[in-house]
Parts: structure tokens; sequence; C-alpha cells
């Protein structure tokens, strides 16, 4: 049996199991078929367009993890279509000349995921990698995907920027792990440091895109990037944050406020949400709307011991909470902090559009036994949320000894007046 028939007999089984028997295999590289078997496992959830694809290499497990995932790298394909489609005619200006043809060059090309759904987007598309292996793979991985406007180059990317010629779109992903394997999250510590190649970049291009982590802080990095920013997407699949994707353009708006986009992408509904608002560069605090009819202060609501009107919660999806837009929120859908430092929303109305969870409250109650008994009558059951409250979730958990799950959502939070409160919520209809 050769190694190819060895790894489509064997895809649907676990890799851990199989490296047990591989005495019974002499003849197969047990190591290489394992990373195929598992490789494939992975991109059937994380990369099914290649996973149908019979003939695609996988790298070891560490690269498949840090890989970008389909539904990733197709918004970022978004994102690059429509500045292409900005171009009108095709012509850079300025002192980067262009013609119609439209060129990628992915300067930190990786295991080539988003390469893969940026080429097709242009007549020519260069792969840079200055990791031989996986240059050879990146290769015979996009003859496979058809990707057959691909120029495969095995370099760094500090050279292959000082000799090349115009480009339309430049797309880097830096490596964010040290020399010794720990992870680094300033643009900074990144390899190789943009900031250093930055009037490079912009000189041989008309646009830079710029994959980030999740976990740097975006405001400073409008900084360090010296304003060349003109789009920031905030990309969350399935409820996690992913990445930071940054759109630089040697001539940003004249105003210099950069378009920030806060996006939720589900994968199993193939649904989209985006938030947009403008982040400008005097920080100026954007003015919160006040509601036509002002929510009740929750404090007010314990004092009065009853709803005396609905009222619903409205809790910020990933996105939103990384970019923290908190008065662009209640400026676009009329609700009200909870208080200053919860992130949680009220509002009189169903907030249509809102971008998170929108939840009917049933009830409020603080930790009084008393008020607890009424507010969970009948609960067994409950998803618990902590924002801004002195117990973890399943410290709560416990003292309400609930169950996990049902129906029943329960946000523990502090009031602007300092109590400690349990909203007792429920889905929308």
């Amino acid at each position: 049996m050769d190694i190819t028939q060895f790894i489509l007999r064997h895809r649907l089984d676990d890799p851990r199991g199989l490296a047990l028997l591989s005495g019974r295999y002499p003849e197969v590289n047990m190591p290489y078929a394992l990373d195929q078997i598992a490789g494939w496992q992975a991109a059937r959830d994380k990369l099914p367009s290649w996973a149908a694809v019979d003939g695609i290499v996988y790298p070891p497990r560490v690269s498949m993890e840090q890989c970008s995932s389909e539904a990733a790298a197709a918004y970022k394909a978004v994102v690059v279509s429509r500045l292409l489609s900005s171009l009108g005619g095709g012509e850079g200006g300025g002192d980067v000349s262009l013609s119609r043809e439209t060129s990628l060059t992915d300067l930190t090309g990786g295991f080539g995921v988003d390469f893969s759904f940026l080429a097709p987007l242009f007549d020519r598309a260069v792969y840079v990698e200055r990791d031989g292996a996986l240059c050879e793979m990146a290769a015979h991985n996009m003859r496979c995907l058809g990707r057959d406007n691909v120029t495969v180059t095995h370099s760094d990317a500090e050279s292959v920027l000082r000799s090349m010629e115009a480009t339309t779109v430049v797309y880097m992903d830096p490596a964010r792990r040290d020399s010794s394997g720990a992870r680094t999250y300033a643009i900074g510590d990144c390899s190789p440091d943009v900031t250093l190649l930055l009037d490079e970049l912009l000189a041989r291009s008309l646009f830079v895109v710029l994959k980030l982590s999740p976990m740097l802080d975006w405001h400073k990095a409008l900084c360090d990037l010296r304003h060349t920013v003109t789009q920031l997407h905030i990309v969350a699949v399935d409820g996690e944050c992913k990445e930071l994707l940054f759109v630089l353009a040697r001539k940003p708006s004249l105003d210099g406020c950069v378009e920030v986009n806060c996006v939720d992408i589900r994968r199993s509904t193939g649904s989209r949400s985006v938030y947009a608002f403008s982040h400008c560069p005097d920080g100026a605090r954007v003015e919160a709307a006040v509601p036509a009819q002002p929510c009740p202060s929750l404090d007010d609501v314990l004092d009065a011991g009853e709803l005396d009107t609905p009222l619903y919660l409205c809790e910020p999806n990933a996105t939103v909470m990384k970019a923290g837009c908190f008065d662009e929120l209640s400026m676009s859908f009329g609700v009200s902090a909870v208080s200053p430092n919860s992130h949680l929303f009220l509002s009189l109305t169903r907030a249509e559009g809102f971008p998170g969870r929108v939840m009917s409250v049933r009830a409020v109650a603080t930790m009084n036994r008393r008020l607890l008994r009424a507010a969970l009558a009948g609960v067994e059951r409950a998803n618990i949320t902590v924002r801004n409250f002195p117990l973890r979730a399943e410290e709560l958990r416990r003292r309400l000894r609930l169950k996990d799950g049902g129906d029943t959502y329960i946000f523990a939070t502090t009031t602007a007046a300092g109590s400690h409160v349990l909203l007792v919520c429920g889905r929308v209809p």
C-alpha cells in the first residue's frame, strides 16, 4: 500500500490510534501520513473547500491551528474586492505607476490560505515565503486549487520588497512569535516589523492589507502605522475575535478618520453582520443619544420592586467589545448603558439590528434571598454571564444552585449606584 492509499483509507480514523499501529506499516512514512490525516480532518471544519479537493498537502498540526479559517479568508476577499472596485479605471496615481493589470504580492505567504482566496481577484499574484518547505507545499496546493495566475517565490519579505515592481495590493501577516516560540502582539515585535518597512510598502503599492493579532491595542496600532490606515476590520468567527485587519493607503482620507468595521461571522449559517463607525484622530468622544423614552435605571427598578414596562438587555458581540465603541452604540440605537463599566445596555424596544444579543428582561433582583426566590421561581437551569461583578460565573452558579443551560439567561453586573444585580432574561420571541 502506498502512502496516498494509506491516507485515503484511514483519513477518518483517529491519528493517535494510528500512531500506535505504525509498526504494521513499515513502508509508510507515518509522521507525514498522520500530518495529512489530521490536517484533512481539521480542514473539514476550518477549510471545507480545501478539504473537498483531492491532493491538497497539509502542514504539521501547529501550522494548521495558526492558519486562517475559510470564513475569515473569504471576508478578506470581500475587503480586497472592494478596494479594487474603488480604483475605477485602475490607474494608481501619485508616485505609484500601475497598468490596468492588477497584481497581488503576499510577502508572508505561510500555508497560503488567505493567498488562495485573494489570488483569483487579480491578474497576477505572487506568493513570497522564506520557508522552502512551505513554498513547495504552496506551489503544489495552488495547482490543486486551480490558481494558475500564481508565482511562488522562495525569499524573505524585505529582499522582495526592495526589488519588486509596483503592485496593486500588498498583503502581510507578520509572524507573531519570537525566536524562542513565545507569542508576540506588538507590531514592532512581529517578523517582519512592518513599521520599518512602511515607507517602502506604500511607495510600491496602492494598498497594504495587514493582518494582526486580536490582542493588539488598535488605537496604538494606528499611531504605530503613522496614521496611514483608512480601514480597520475587527473580525470574529463564531463569537470569537480572531484578527484585526488594517487597510493602509498612501493617501488616507482628508479628515484622517478611519472606517472601523466590527464583523461577526457565523459559519453554521454563513451569515455575516457588520457594524461600522468612524474613528477620528482628534479623540473626541461621541455624545450619546438620549432615547425618546429614557430607560429606567436598574436602581429605579429595584426601588419599584417590579418592571412597569417591557425592558430589553443588549449585549454587544466580541468585535464591538474589542472596538470599545460604546458611545457610538448608544448614539446609533438609542440604548442606555447599565453602568460605565458593565458594557451592557438597556432598551425599551427590541433594538433591531443591534450588533450582539438582545434579551427580554423578565426580572431584576439583588442577591437578597427573598428577591432571588421570586426572580428565579421555577428556574432550574440558566446560562450565566458576569460583567463587572464580584463573583465568577461558576461561583455564582453554585450559590444560586442552578445547572448550566436551558432557556434562561442571567446577567450579573453592578449598577451605576454600586448595587450588585442579576438580570433574569429570556430570548426575544
